[in-house]
């Protein structure tokens, strides 16, 4: 097909990442204080960026602390913290307790998972619902096994269903018991201020809940410019207790001197505040949007009709849809994707181990292709779920096997997304199940052949 589509990762488009080119322009790294950015100092970050950050967290500036430009990295930090060290409430390091756990709501962020499986957790899975991580799974595993050291959270427009915790989740979370006293809460605000709508949807701060529970220590809130500026020059931040903050950085001192605090300054003098970063963020939405629609779109016209054989979210903010196909399906969706030129985040990414126990979702990041690839990539994947869907139904009667897909020229008669020609075949025996075929493809064969009691159909597929 001579295909070159991806919508594997959640990165920032071109044109969003033009809107920050203005921060480059800054050639005065004199501070509020007088002092110079560009020499050594202020482990914590600029007293102006804490100021920043904790406008966006919704905390106190002495509560956050601003890094580099990776908060995965800070996060890997923190955990290599507690592996080795441990924390100050820690009976010991992390690395001295078999069989150690680390809860993951699935589906969930693959890169966060990685991060505790390369320290030798033991991945537990919980299932997210629409207001979060099942809490009743939750709180009775963190009350019975002190082993659990801690959970991964996108509290914010989840990745990659695109929830947003609830009030409820969030307190929750705050106040429930936990058998290991170093129990840890890794919230990632990847998302916080990254909105589809018109709607400023704003939640409880974990941190500031977390105070009224005598609980504040076993947070750390983390977020990022990586999808606001720039993702591979951007600046992360950490927000949490002013006690963990004193021990972060005793640790972190031997590691590190100072970040780039002229990287920090920038950022501050570009977005200015959290208005700043919205008004920002809402040019980010104008060119989004049309793209997260184009996927809906495609998915509502062309796998709605053919039933129950796959259902998405339809986030209001963050950077992926989640696509549920019929179970035992997404990894031959993938697999015909790729084969026709089209990359997916692997099917069962978002779950530990890369291992989904129902075969059935997939993530899709329609952010970093232009909107016609959007287009495209969507119809193509529309056409590759019906096909999976077609073998699994058809596989347990009789050989099924798809030849090829091909995009197809503009062709009278059909709508112009109707872009793709697939060629099947199946034995003459099992040709009641067209009607089956012709449900989850949207459209009968335009053409059929029988040869040596084979039933070969072509069709040109929306």
């Amino acid at each position: 097909m001579n295909l070159k589509l991806n919508m594997a990762r959640g990165k920032p488009g071109p044109h969003q990442m033009d809107l920050a080119m203005g921060l480059l322009q800054m050639n005065d790294y004199t501070t509020d204080a007088g002092t110079d950015a560009r020499n050594y100092g202020d482990l914590e970050g600029l007293h102006e960026a804490r100021v920043l950050f904790a406008d966006v967290f919704g905390v106190k500036p002495e509560e956050v602390f601003v890094g580099g430009n990776s908060s995965l990295q800070l996060m890997y930090n923190l955990i290599n913290i507690g592996y080795v060290f441990g924390f100050p409430e820690s009976p010991c390091p992390w690395s001295q307790v078999e069989k150690r756990k680390f809860l993951c709501p699935v589906p969930g962020y693959d890169r966060h998972f990685a991060i505790t499986e390369e320290f030798g957790f033991e991945l537990i899975s919980v299932p997210m619902t629409p207001n979060g991580p099942d809490m009743d799974i939750v709180e009775k595993l963190v009350a019975e096994d002190d082993t659990i050291k801690g959970i991964w959270c996108v509290p914010q427009y989840s990745n990659p269903d695109g929830y947003t915790y609830s009030d409820e989740t969030i307190d929750r979370m705050a106040k429930m018991k936990t058998a290991a006293p170093d129990f840890k809460i890794f919230w990632d605000e990847a998302y916080i201020v990254h909105h589809l709508t018109e709607e400023i949807i704003e939640t409880p701060v974990l941190l500031n809940e977390s105070k009224k529970y005598g609980t504040e220590n076993r947070v750390f809130m983390f977020t990022s410019t990586s999808k606001i500026t720039f993702p591979g020059a951007g600046v992360s931040a950490i927000a949490c207790s002013e006690n963990s903050m004193k021990y972060m950085c005793k640790r972190f001192s031997v590691m590190i001197i100072s970040y780039d605090k002229m990287n920090q300054l920038r950022h501050v003098r570009f977005l200015k505040n959290k208005e700043g970063v919205l008004a920002h963020m809402a040019k980010h939405r104008r060119r989004l949007i049309p793209c997260f629609d184009a996927v809906k779109t495609a998915f509502a016209e062309e796998l709605t009709p053919c039933g129950d054989i796959a259902h998405w979210t339809n986030p209001k903010g963050g950077y992926f849809i989640s696509l549920y196909v019929m179970p035992g399906c997404a990894k031959r969706v993938a697999q015909l994707c790729k084969d026709c030129g089209l990359t997916l985040t692997g099917a069962g990414s978002a779950y530990p181990y890369h291992k989904d126990p129902e075969d059935s979702h997939l993530r899709i990041a329609p952010t970093y292709p232009s909107l016609d690839e959007v287009e495209t990539a969507s119809d193509l994947l529309c056409v590759c779920v019906k096909l999976a869907v077609i073998e699994k139904l058809l596989a347990e009667k009789g050989r099924v096997s798809v030849l090829f897909c091909k995009k197809s020229p503009p062709c009278r008669g059909f709508s112009a997304r109707r872009r793709f020609i697939i060629f099947w075949r199946f034995p003459v025996s099992y040709e009641d199940e067209r009607q089956s075929m012709a449900a989850c493809c949207h459209s009968a064969p335009d053409r059929r052949v029988c040869l040596h009691g084979i039933l070969w159909c072509g069709s040109q597929v929306r």
